[in-house]
């Protein structure tokens, strides 16, 4: 049954709202653990339905925002995902004064407990209507930057589809690519700032209801950050300052060499290569066919997955006119189906999705057996674990995609994540200095997220672009609107994955098959928890960072760049 076949139907509320109820008094009055598990089944089946139509709608929506059928039903989910979060609350709360408790959590597992205390706090009747306005800015964001339509090279293009050029060996073309994206985003400043503007002071709003101190904490909880601090955090930002940017500096310094370039400019940061970067070498359908081979000769278990995936036609790859920008894998629980959307424009970053999100899409693939919906996915950051590390693992067969390019690949995407650090901490750091001042003004937030630049991004030179120079840039980074905190979880996952990178060097079979056990375990478990079942060095650990830097610096250094 392919995807185009799966149906959508606009929940009744009432209906769901009535149906949910009728079966939490059942779980309440259960008389035996045996009960109770059934009860909770015929709950979960309520909520598993209502996030599969939601996750219909967010996947037709974004492959085609200007189709007014899905914008009508996205605004229906925006407004009525609170109130399932309401229903959903209500059983956390049943569930963790069951009777049945101590039984349950050897039935179900304890950690689901865990998450309902924390989710629990997260969610009152009084903040509902504040939560639908989140939802509703957060999708006027995202239809903006959908809408992009500008005129370049004799064509109209959409954002992604800048990225062939701003890769281009001509630098000319390359600036002027990287103005023309960035003129997109100058000339929708304004609503970008008022749309944050409202986001930060409702989300602080929303805080103060629920009894938080600042966003900063309820955030955290909204992630079910159960087990690491702010302070945790800010300790391992601190060693990114320290142990990372340095090294990234040194890259910098030998690319401008290898570029032959006295300095570099903004619009050169997606430039690696004076003979050009390292491009797949095939059509869309080649690349699916090439990692349709890969995963059926990695393992029996990555065949099935993909096999289901291709079968199913569970992949939305290529950009296109309204398509939403930028790739995600989400879950359809009704039909225990994946599914990756993407936007391939013919650079490396199209074999990086069938990798990365095809990570994302195993690891639930794997877990959509677990009992309870909140097992399906771990938290983002050890789903990115999931996510980046098969990157690494599909290494050996990145010669079926870039011919030719593969040592050049393979030098570009490690130099390339151990690059990512110091961003992904910059972005985590300007946001708890934006929830740490509401009030501040756009003005004063683009000077903070320059200052924040300029700690741990030294090198960036945005060239006199009046816009970026003002602090823009983070206007195009998604996440910051979308889901707040959610950033610092990528440079926690990419540690991990250096690790699984450097073990896979020499053991492969067994980092692998640790790879697979916790993919196995989904949301179960927790960040922590998955990292020690997995075999792996939480990257708080003294000590950890500067080992797994120290690893992947030798492995480059190893490498003669300049001859690429």
């Amino acid at each position: 049954m392919g995807f185009s076949s799966y149906l959508y139907q606009r929940p009744d509320m009432e209906e769901t709202k009535h149906l949910f109820e009728e079966r939490l008094e059942t779980f309440r009055a259960c008389n035996s653990v045996v009960e109770a598990r059934t009860a909770i089944a015929a709950i979960n089946a309520i909520r598993d339905a209502f996030d599969s139509m939601g996750n219909l709608v967010y996947i037709r929506h974004s492959t085609d925002t200007n189709s007014e059928f899905y914008r009508d039903e996205q605004r229906f989910f925006d407004e009525f995902g609170p109130v399932m979060q309401s229903l959903t609350t209500a059983f956390y709360d049943a569930l963790l004064t069951s009777p049945h408790r101590a039984e349950l959590e050897k039935e179900i597992g304890e950690r689901v407990f865990r998450l309902a205390e924390l989710q629990r706090k997260t969610f009152s009747p009084e903040v509902l209507e504040d939560l639908q306005k989140e939802n509703e800015l957060t999708t006027k964001y995202q239809e903006i930057v959908a809408s992009a339509k500008i005129a370049f090279d004799g064509k109209e293009l959409n954002l992604a589809q800048f990225g062939p050029y701003t890769e281009s060996p001509d630098r000319d073309l390359r600036k002027a690519a990287s103005e023309a994206r960035f003129a997109f985003m100058a000339l929708h400043e304004e609503e970008f700032d008022s749309i944050y503007d409202q986001l930060v002071k409702l989300r602080h709003g929303i805080a103060v209801k629920l009894g938080f101190p600042s966003f900063t904490e309820l955030s955290y909880a909204r992630l079910n950050r159960t087990d690491y601090s702010q302070e945790d955090v800010k300790r391992f930002r601190d060693q990114v300052h320290r142990e990372i940017v340095p090294i990234v500096e040194g890259l910098t310094e030998r690319k401008k060499a290898r570029l032959h370039l006295d300095k570099l400019y903004y619009y050169d940061g997606a430039f690696s290569f004076a003979t050009g970067n390292p491009t797949p070498k095939g059509s869309p359908e080649e690349l699916v066919a090439y990692a349709k081979r890969m995963y059926a000769e990695q393992s029996d278990v990555t065949k099935s997955f993909f096999d289901f995936m291709i079968e199913n036609d569970l992949m939305d790859l290529v950009t296109g006119p309204g398509k939403a920008a930028g790739g995600y894998c989400t879950y359809i629980p009704q039909y225990g189906s994946p599914f990756i959307f993407a936007n391939f424009n013919g650079t490396s970053g199209d074999v990086d999705v069938l990798t990365h999100e095809a990570g994302h899409a195993l690891q639930v693939f794997l877990s959509r057996e677990q009992v309870m919906p909140e097992y399906y996915w771990p938290t983002f950051e050890a789903a990115e674990i999931f996510s980046m590390s098969m990157e690494f693992f599909a290494w050996p067969w990145m010669d079926l995609f870039f011919k030719e390019d593969t040592d050049k690949y393979k030098f570009d995407h490690l130099s390339g994540a151990l690059s990512f650090l110091p961003y992904g901490v910059a972005v985590d750091e300007f946001q708890h200095f934006i929830y740490a001042n509401v009030d501040a003004t756009p003005a004063e937030r683009k000077s903070a997220w320059r200052a924040v630049e300029r700690k741990y991004l030294p090198s960036r030179d945005y060239a006199g672009n009046e816009y970026l120079e003002r602090g823009g840039f983070w206007h195009i980074q998604s996440h910051i609107f979308g889901t707040p905190f959610y950033y610092i979880d990528y440079t926690l996952a990419q540690v991990c994955a250096f690790q699984y990178w450097q073990r896979s060097l020499d053991e492969r079979d067994a980092a692998f098959a640790d790879y697979l056990a916790i993919a196995r375990k989904g949301g179960s478990a927790s960040f922590t928890e998955l990292v020690h079942a997995g075999n792996l060095t939480s990257p708080f650990a003294t000590g950890c960072l500067e080992e797994v830097s120290g690893a992947v610096r030798v492995w480059l250094d190893r490498i003669d760049d300049s001859a690429f």
